[in-house]
């Protein structure tokens, strides 16, 4: 894996962003995806306050997203962003909002378990 790479060649699609593919004219579906793997590729190269900006972006542009599941996605990672940048009273809140908005979700489900277990280690 090469990061650096990655967001050297995925720095082509940022004039695109927040345009919606041809294909999802019905719910928007694969929309910002692009910043979606920019934001992972900062991650991956330990630029966690970067990577913290692309996930934002995304909630930022949340009629274009509606019900895909990169609204869940985003969140989860920009909690994760946020608290490895060591703002952690903003990624206790990010975390607060992902667990409210999955309180009804079961609660044996393992990604949903290892939130809570991220959330819980915040100071």
């Amino acid at each position: 894996m090469n990061p650096a790479k990655a967001l050297q060649q995925l720095q082509a699609s940022a004039r695109f962003d927040v345009t919606v593919p041809g294909i999802s004219f019905n719910g928007y579906f694969g929309a910002l995806y692009s910043i979606y793997v920019r934001g992972q590729a900062y991650f991956a190269a330990r630029q966690h306050f970067e990577a913290a900006r692309e996930f934002r972006k995304i909630l930022d542009h949340r009629g274009i997203v509606l019900g895909d599941s990169m609204d869940a996605m985003a969140r989860l990672q920009l909690a994760r962003a946020l608290a490895l940048s060591g703002d952690c009273v903003t990624a206790k809140a990010a975390y607060k909002d992902l667990l409210d908005l999955w309180s009804a979700a079961d609660p044996d489900i393992a990604l949903i378990s290892q939130v809570r277990a991220e959330y819980s280690k915040l100071p």
